[in-house]
């Protein structure tokens, strides 16, 4: 037999698993190709041979003929089976829930905060999409998403260093992507980073930009300046341009403070004076605050100069008070010299990061919350490391200083009044707040101071209740303004709650350390923080329940949907 002989045929190739054949079709079991395997099947065994085509060679992965599985009722019988195929008991899953996806009108009444939180509440899929916005002098593709991004985060940075909440910040930045087009963006605000994602679709790689927030100021003219940048960029009959919206935004940072320095050191005087008279004093301890936290308050500008942080700003600032009214006791001055260093503390106690901080937790940014509130601590901290300096060496020199002196308030409601009302005006001052809006915060001041005397002085209720329901309608009050003039409610709220910030409490508790009395000065100084949480839930609470009952977009769940979903479980 010739080697052609013995090659077999192209339809016989097999492989060493295959069935081997038998009897006469194997050419009598002594040839080459009648060779066996071990995990072949024994004679008489297999099932019958397929007569196989030219193109039908089979493959070790086959299953043998007859082992097919069948294929399901209704399946693809025309091609076969494969792992990419839907498996039987697959159903497609329903696109839209049962009830319906909601629907939010985004009506042009509504400010634009209220649609913006809305959104940023809900789902990305579940997010109307926005009105592309024909822009003047864009091209036709719209501008460039990372300027876009930028112009989020520049604005974002501005809120954020001028005290504004998490919450508003995340809306203004996604209300400026909004505007031109880009729908699928999460902004993310943290106390020092800001940072904001958009994925074009799903299919496409998202672009993410952040920014750093390294400087902090307080200037509410600038805060209502981007208030009113953003509003416009939300409008679409202004069609502000991007180029336009860069121009506006370097004005804001170029624009100088509406008061010089020499007006916001006179404000401070002024102020801790205020806080004296509430506290009982008279003109002279007036004078005497008035005098010791404008010292103060240079102080603190001569270590910003050289640089120093603000911690030990805080510390300088909160010496000459206290050492004016160590001074004036030990020169046996008939004064209430308590009066004179709780005055100088309303000063310096920062209640904007407070209400800011806790704004921040009710919302549910809790690290925020927790940097701001963390920030506090320290500015409070270095109040009483140079308080309590200064009461020790005073109690040395022989300083007769009495803790049970806050007992000896006595309630004066005409001037009382009159104090809260100026020192909400320099508070007001202070913080930088256009001239348009100080008249009205100082009403606001003097409405919750009298709503906190009807309460504590002649209903009998407990400081802390009345401080709450006080500042509930501060927040509210501030909520309304800022609705019905489209811009922040920091102006309208942060300067009227200085009546109230615990000033008192606060230098007894450190009197009452100083003089070694631990039991005494930690319950002094726990009522002064129940006070100043009783502050910031107070205007929180007013800013929700305004929300709650005016217009907000319809049509989404409850018409707000909360910040958390689940009860905590």
């Amino acid at each position: 037999m010739t080697d052609e002989a013995r090659k077999p045929a192209s339809d016989e190739a097999r492989s060493v698993f295959a069935v081997p054949l038998t009897g006469g079709a194997s050419g009598g079991g002594d040839g080459e190709s009648s060779t066996t395997s071990e995990f072949a099947l024994p004679e008489g065994m297999a099932p019958p041979r397929p007569v196989l085509s030219e193109a039908e060679t089979t493959s070790e992965f086959a299953l043998p003929h007859g082992l097919d599985v069948p294929q399901p009722p209704g399946g693809d019988a025309a091609g076969p089976a494969s792992a990419f195929n839907t498996p039987r008991t697959y159903r497609a899953p329903a696109f839209t829930p049962p009830l319906g996806i909601p629907v939010v009108s985004l009506t042009k009444d509504v400010p634009w905060q209220d649609r913006m939180r809305t959104m940023l509440r809900m789902p990305v899929a579940e997010r109307p999409a926005p009105e592309q916005l024909r822009k003047a002098a864009e091209e036709d593709d719209g501008p460039a998403v990372p300027r876009v991004l930028d112009m989020s985060l520049r604005i974002g940075e501005l809120l954020l260093a001028g005290g504004e909440g998490a919450e508003d910040v995340e809306a203004a930045m996604f209300a400026v992507c909004r505007s031109y087009g880009l729908d699928r963006c999460e902004p993310t605000v943290t106390f020092t980073l800001l940072s904001i994602t958009y994925q074009p679709s799903l299919v496409e790689a998202p672009v993410t930009a952040s920014r750093t927030v390294r400087r902090r100021g307080t200037d509410y003219t600038r805060l209502a300046a981007v208030y009113r940048l953003v509003d416009d960029l939300s409008d679409s009959e202004t069609a502000t341009t991007l180029e336009e919206a860069y121009r506006r935004l370097a004005e804001i940072r170029r624009n100088r403070h509406p008061y010089p320095g020499w007006a916001l050191t006179v404000a401070a005087g002024l102020l801790a004076g205020a806080a004296s008279v509430l506290v009982g004093g008279d003109l002279v301890v007036f004078v005497a605050a008035a005098l010791g936290a404008m010292l103060g308050d240079r102080l603190a500008w001569l270590c910003a100069g050289r640089g120093l942080p603000e911690f030990y700003q805080f510390t300088v600032a909160a010496m000459p008070p206290a050492a004016i009214g160590i001074a004036l006791t030990a020169a046996h001055v008939d004064v209430k010299a308590s009066a004179v260093v709780t005055g100088g503390l309303f000063a310096l106690l920062p209640g904007r990061a407070l209400v800011a901080g806790v704004q921040d937790g009710l919302t549910g940014f809790y690290i925020t919350a927790s940097a701001r509130l963390l920030e506090v601590m320290y500015f409070f901290v270095g109040i009483v490391v140079g308080v309590l300096l200064i009461l020790y060496f005073g109690v040395k020199l022989g300083a007769e200083l009495n803790p049970d002196a806050a007992l000896g308030s006595v309630a004066r409601p005409l001037w009382q009044i009159g104090a809260s009302m100026l020192l909400s005006l320099t508070f007001a001052v202070m913080l930088q707040q256009e001239r348009s809006t100080v008249l009205i915060v100082t009403l606001n001041g003097g409405v919750a101071w009298s709503v906190y005397g009807a309460m504590h002085y002649t209903g009998g209720f407990s400081p802390v209740a009345s401080t709450a329901v006080a500042w509930g309608l501060v927040g509210l009050f501030g909520q309304l303004l800022s609705r019905y003039r489209y811009a922040s409610a920091l102006p309208y709220t942060t300067a009227a709650i200085g009546p109230l910030l615990p000033g008192s409490p606060t230098y007894f508790g450190l009197l009452s350390i100083a003089q070694n009395d631990m039991d005494a000065g930690l319950v002094s100084l726990s009522k002064a923080a129940a006070l100043a949480m009783a502050i910031a839930i107070g205007v929180n609470l007013g800013s929700e329940i305004s929300r709650l009952f005016l217009r907000v977009p319809s049509g989404s769940a409850g018409g707000r949907r909360a910040a958390k979903r689940t009860r905590g479980f």
